[in-house]
């Protein structure tokens, strides 16, 4: 059996993940955010940091260790997102055809509305690089992919941003 992985900032597991914690909490806490909204964001960073605790042997040192956490969060919020669609299709029903309670405010310049008309994957892919600022090799470890085809990902989600943009009469 491998010993676990542990970085020189930490010699025991909990040491370790203190580190990661307070290095990496507030980026993970703004990730999930912008995704969630504030109020759900703390519940997901904080179920993000539990399976960093259950997996911290696994946990790649740094500087992969944030794109690591990322990819944790993502799956979180996809979570959560499944959580909120199924809440708001019982409210629906509920109502009976009433208007969503959870619609989003007016987008002036249409970006949001051309964003939300795109697929999960564009959209991630577009919030990892202009969200988050991650380049392809961080935006790879957290798709689970290659730097160089979360490259190209990146590059066919702003040709189909533009163009959904330029449907809706908006320029980029």
């Amino acid at each position: 059996m491998t010993q676990p992985r542990l970085e020189a900032t930490g010699s025991t597991p909990e040491e370790r993940f203190r580190s990661l914690f307070a290095r990496h909490y507030p980026a993970v806490y703004r990730y999930a955010g912008r995704r969630l909204g504030p109020d759900e964001a703390a519940d997901a960073a904080a179920e993000a940091f539990t399976v960093a605790w259950r997996k911290i042997g696994h946990v790649p040192s740094e500087p992969d260790t944030l794109p690591w956490l990322y990819g944790v969060t993502r799956r979180v919020v996809a979570n959560a997102e499944r959580g909120r669609r199924r809440r708001r299709r019982l409210v629906a029903r509920a109502v009976e055809g009433g208007p969503d309670p959870q619609e989003r405010a007016a987008d002036p310049v249409g970006v949001l509305t051309a964003l939300a008309g795109l697929a999960a994957d564009d959209r991630e892919v577009l919030r990892l690089a202009a969200w988050e600022g991650l380049g392809p090799r961080e935006m790879g470890a957290v798709l689970g992919c290659s730097p160089n085809a979360a490259a190209i990902r990146l590059h066919r989600a702003r040709r189909r941003l533009e163009r959904a943009m330029n449907d809706t009469g908006d320029e980029l």
